[in-house]
């Protein structure tokens, strides 16, 4: 009898939850379908922020992921919540910013004090860069967020 496969929990966060991480959860999404490994993961996106909560995805977003052949997973966005932190194995940030704001939602929770909040990673250390995700927010620039979005979920994949 086959074992069941294991099940990834992974929340991709950035500040406003309708750029990045957003992206982030779309091109994730898809990469795991084109690998037959979606029965493998639950996949959501959330902000550090208040700032966006209940918008839907940026239209730069949208238009990049519609250029790119990849569907947009629908979604509006949310705020992560420190109780939210046994819920997932990892919670990708997507820039420095991101990430010292994940450490103060969670600095508080239990969980995330036992391990040190082992499960924060950003996510353009999984290809091996401490860069951050280019922020389109303040750029314009959805190509090189796409770009960067793209081999951090790739990396993503690979490693689990």
């Amino acid at each position: 009898m086959n074992s069941p496969k294991p099940v990834h929990r992974v929340l991709f966060v950035c500040h406003g939850n309708i750029c990045r991480s957003t992206m982030a959860e779309s091109v994730f999404t898809e990469l795991m379908h084109q690998a037959g490994r979606s029965e493998e993961f639950v996949i959501d996106s959330a902000a550090t922020s208040t700032e966006e909560i209940g918008n839907p995805p940026h239209y730069g977003t949208v238009a990049k992921l519609r250029q790119a052949g990849i569907p947009l997973v629908p979604h509006r966005a949310r705020q992560v919540r420190a109780k939210e932190y046994a819920n997932w194995d990892l919670i990708i940030g997507m820039d420095s910013a991101n990430m010292r704001n994940l450490r103060r939602i969670f600095e508080h929770e239990p969980t995330a004090q036992a391990d040190d909040c082992a499960k924060l990673i950003k996510l353009l250390s999984l290809t091996g860069s401490d860069r951050d995700v280019a922020d389109p927010w303040y750029t314009g620039n959805f190509d090189a967020t796409y770009e960067d979005v793209l081999a951090g979920c790739k990396a993503l994949l690979k490693q689990l």
